[in-house]
């Protein structure tokens, strides 16, 4: 299992945000790797673990409470080609509401996260 961590991708008003993820070909390699990930004490606290993968064609999504992240994080996987792939961005909230900015700091973190993975 191969779990890549891209932690501190941005923060604002005080919500901060990490993507991470690897490979998954089926729905419980991906479940593995979202265990794996939550056994972090740093990821167990988090506000919201969004994530979504496409696997074997299948693509599927959760938004974690952050409504709209999973489809937003599946489009990003789509644009990029990535098949059999887990992808999760972790949300810490601030405090502060972040209104539609959060769906930008949503796709920010995926596309920063498959571009490291590149």
């Amino acid at each position: 299992m191969s779990l890549r961590i891209l932690d501190r991708v941005l923060s604002d008003r005080g919500s901060r945000y990490a993507a991470a993820g690897g490979p998954a070909a089926t729905r419980a390699e991906a479940e593995a790797l979202l265990a794996a990930l939550k056994r972090q004490k740093r990821f167990q606290k988090a506000t919201h673990n969004s994530w979504a993968a496409i696997l074997g064609g299948e693509a599927v999504k959760a938004d974690d409470g952050e409504a709209g992240a999973g489809a937003i994080i599946l489009a990003e996987l789509e644009a990029a080609g990535a098949r059999d792939t887990l992808l999760v961005v972790t949300r810490w909230y601030g405090g502060k509401p972040l209104g539609g900015d959060r769906f930008r700091h949503v796709r920010t973190a995926a596309r920063a996260w498959l571009a490291e993975a590149r």
